[in-house]
């Protein structure tokens, strides 16, 4: 059977980290979890190593950070998850038997938010399927190592870097996607209005496909 690391990008997440281990565990105590931090100001780090995390330390930004938590990871599949993302209680089996056939090398899962809005869930329907438009790291990326090494892991972007790994597997194989929904939070949503946040980020996803610096868009999203 194959084994898997979780692998979580975290800076500042002290509300968030120690729930996300924890509930990772209780899936499945013997799944290998590492939490790459990128220089958190708070006790993310402490209370990551409190909850029975590996912890590294790496160069801000989420690419180096999840580039950081693959190169100590010991899992044959590695499980790149947001530190306020929750996978499903199933998540495990299924992807078990998902990747026991040695065809699928990279999946996603369906996402939900913690929002009952039904902009919200329309939003999250849409990326239930695979495309450059609806795949990104919000939805839990899965892939298994040997794939990660040949792509060179993630780029060194600091926004889109996961849609950009999405779309170099792509170009290989085929994204499956697993038939249960991760709960991610909506609190950039809820503090910044649901509409406008919307709109926000696809202008910003607009702007990456029509060739714009993914350190340009960044300085717009912060």
């Amino acid at each position: 059977m194959p084994t898997f690391s979780v692998i979580i990008p975290a800076l500042n997440e002290a509300d968030h980290i120690t729930a996300c281990v924890q509930a990772v565990r209780r899936l499945d105590p013997a799944i290998e979890v590492i939490v790459a931090d990128g220089g958190s100001h708070d006790d993310t780090p402490a209370l990551a190593r409190a909850a029975g995390a590996r912890l590294v330390l790496a160069p801000r930004g989420r690419g180096p950070q999840l580039n950081a938590g693959a190169a100590i990871a010991s899992g044959d599949i590695f499980v790149f998850l947001h530190a306020d993302t929750r996978l499903p209680v199933n998540a495990f089996p299924l992807l078990r038997g998902m990747f026991a056939d040695p065809q699928v090398q990279v999946a996603k899962f369906r996402l939900s938010f913690d929002d009952p809005d039904w902009l919200l869930a329309l939003a999250a329907r849409l990326m239930w399927f695979d495309s450059l438009l609806t795949s990104y790291g919000d939805q839990c990326m899965v892939m298994r190592r040997d794939l990660f090494r040949v792509l060179g892991g993630f780029p060194d972007w600091p926004l889109f870097e996961d849609v950009e790994l999405f779309r170099r597997a792509r170009a290989r194989t085929r994204v499956h996607v697993v038939p249960a929904q991760v709960v991610t939070s909506a609190r950039r949503f809820r503090a910044n209005g649901i509409l406008r946040q919307l709109l926000h980020d696809v202008w910003l996803w607009l702007q990456y496909l029509s060739g714009v610096s993914p350190y340009e868009i960044a300085r717009q999203y912060r």
